[in-house]
């Protein structure tokens, strides 16, 4: 295999670029076949070779052994100088999560009380949102306890199913009452904490939520890993009197993004239950999208906030890397991986965000973010700069998608956005992303082990389900020559989106190629291991997770079969509050929602 050496990415003209569609070579395997496959792979006598031919024919040993590339590495998101944001509320990180939301509040439209009755009148389905819920407690429709025995009551349907949801790992109907009863005693005496308080949220099973276990989705990590106090995040929104629902279903580990779990069960997509949730936060969206909870914290290492937003039908926010504060979280210390708010609106996406905000001590000395904020929708200049946006769309890697569904759905909301507020949309080139993705895969394989191996004794590797050994062994040859080439192709991909920014403000994608994929039925006991649809599902994912940008996913539309297709919004760093304002604009002129197949009226009692 010759060496090929690469231009200085300051020097490649954009002209010159062609697109290379993805091309995945691996086998789809499930069952027998599937334990075969990792027996093998794990096999002194049969293993290196495997992954050698598996790596060769994805390119992998010619980008990470056989290019030559002239930039230094970048060990971890390296951000230009951002101008301010306009038309927004800044807020100081210091400030209480409580007084933040407070300020996120006086930046949302008029609330409209009038919605219940509309919706019922014309008899079309909206999701309840966090506003929903506190005027309903306010005007003493009913309380936070009420709506805990709902929960309750719909959690142990939902696990009498055939086949049962398994929305959650851990769930304590006593400690869900515990919080409720004390939320409602501060309605009742007129002192609630925030718009948050008695606002039902559900937690990843990789974020620390006392008194739960964190478990990762394994049946081992929990016993090595004691939980002793709340993930910074989630004191964050207990400080607002969030009531704390449960630690969410995952793909274990996070290393997947079908939601597909073996030892609980896989999490069944509320609009279609023989489809995937996608993941890795696949309970978390899909407790959203049925209606349990109002909103969801997921991690977001590759796409595993917004992959599954996209295919369960609500909208997934990965803010800045940095932004949030993931001490407390079981992939705390990675340079991709974010924790980031679920929610069934854009709104409430930004309540939860604006509790959760605030860089940790080390984040603030390195990346010097910018100052926090939240754009103001309810005014004329929200409307003004709607107008003025440019957004990048780069065609031929918009179109390779596994349903052109997807993609005409995504081309006609971008018309509808620019004919509704003027928005414009230029063509862009982003070069090299097939290295983008190499990077990525060896960055988040090399540092999920970093995160994994001290947690492990003897056996432990053999209880992981099959695909993540899978995963675990190719992350394994991966050398430290490979980690440190990652980090310069990191160095480029940054270079070309910080070019992209100088003439767009936002880059738009559909969030995920395909629609939810069917759940095979020979995967829910063994696992699956299926590369090429993981391609299509993190196919345009992965650049905000490389190079820490902020990115959202929100519904726009379904496909013939009814299941959600997300349209996905890039940023520039630490512009979290203009991808906010763009995607509420969206969210107001996109199809109307569909009722899921499986859906809980929690606030209502149905």
């Amino acid at each position: 295999m010759g060496k090929r050496i690469l231009m200085p990415a300051q020097e490649i003209n954009l002209d010159n670029v062609q697109y290379v569609q993805e091309r995945i070579e691996a086998p789809h395997l499930t069952g027998f076949l599937l334990k075969l496959f990792v027996w093998l792979v794990e096999s002194r006598l049969f293993g290196h070779a495997i992954l050698s031919v598996l790596k060769r024919k994805n390119k992998m040993t010619q980008i990470l052994r056989h290019t030559v590339i002239p930039e230094e590495p970048m060990f971890f998101p390296e951000f230009p100088p951002q101008e301010p944001e306009t038309a927004v509320d800044f807020v100081d990180e210091d400030t209480l999560p409580a007084l933040r939301v407070d300020h996120a509040l006086k930046c949302l439209p008029s609330y409209d009380t009038s919605k219940a009755s509309r919706v019922a009148r014309s008899n079309s389905f909206l999701y309840w949102t966090i506003r929903d819920y506190a005027n309903a407690y306010r005007s003493g429709q009913t309380t936070p306890s009420d709506v805990a025995e709902c929960i309750i009551s719909a959690v142990e349907e939902s696990l009498n199913r055939n086949p049962p949801l398994i929305f959650f790992i851990s769930f304590n109907a006593n400690e869900l009452r515990k919080q409720a009863a004390a939320s409602t005693r501060r309605f009742e005496e007129g002192s609630p904490l925030s718009i948050l308080d008695g606002i039902f949220i559900a937690i990843k099973d990789d974020i620390d939520c006392y008194p739960y276990p964190s478990k990762g989705g394994t049946v081992w990590i929990h016993k090595v890993r004691e939980v002793k106090q709340d993930a910074v995040c989630v004191s964050r929104l207990r400080s607002c009197g969030a009531i704390l629902a449960g630690k969410a279903n995952m793909h274990e580990l996070g290393m997947g993004v079908t939601g597909n779990n073996p030892h609980y069960g896989t999490t069944r997509n509320p609009h279609m239950i023989q489809h995937y949730t996608g993941g890795s936060s696949s309970g978390p969206a899909a407790i959203v999208a049925s209606g349990l909870c109002a909103a969801a914290l997921g991690t977001d290492g590759g796409g595993s906030v917004r992959i599954p937003s996209a295919l369960c039908g609500v909208a997934g926010f990965k803010t800045t890397y940095g932004r949030t504060d993931i001490t407390g979280s079981i992939c705390e210390g990675g340079t991709v991986e974010i924790i980031g708010p679920i929610a069934t609106t854009v709104e409430d996406v930004m309540l939860v965000y604006a509790a959760i905000l605030g860089s940790s001590t080390v984040d603030l000395a390195r990346l010097k973010p910018m100052p926090p904020c939240f754009p103001m929708l309810g005014t004329t200049d929200n409307l003004n700069l709607l107008g003025s946006l440019k957004l990048g769309k780069y065609s031929s890697w918009f179109a390779d998608v596994y349903s052109n569904e997807v993609s005409e759905t995504c081309e006609w909301i971008l018309t509808q956005v620019a004919n509704s507020f003027g928005t414009e949309t230029r063509e862009i080139i982003l070069p090299e992303l097939e290295e983008m993705r190499a990077a990525h895969l060896v960055s988040i394989g090399s540092e999920a082990l970093n995160h994994i191996y001290p947690h492990f004794e003897n056996g432990q590797r053999m209880a992981l389900s099959y695909d993540v050994r899978l995963n675990m062994a190719l992350f394994e040859s991966f050398l430290a020559a490979d980690y440190v080439v990652a980090q310069s192709l990191r160095r480029r991909i940054m270079h070309y989106h910080m070019e992209a920014f100088k003439h767009v403000d936002v880059i738009v994608t559909p969030t995920t190629g395909m629609t939810a994929p069917k759940i095979p039925s020979s995967s829910l006991n063994i696992g699956e291991t299926d590369f090429v649809t993981s391609g299509y599902l993190m196919r345009f994912v992965l650049a905000p997770n490389l190079i820490g940008l902020p990115a959202i996913s929100i519904p726009v539309g379904h496909d013939k079969d009814g299941l959600p297709i997300g349209l996905q919004l890039i940023g520039q760093p630490w512009a979290e509050a203009t991808l906010l304002r763009l995607a509420s604009a969206i969210e107001e002129i996109a199809p109307p929602q569909k009722r899921p197949v499986v859906f809980y009226d929690v606030l209502k009692g149905v």
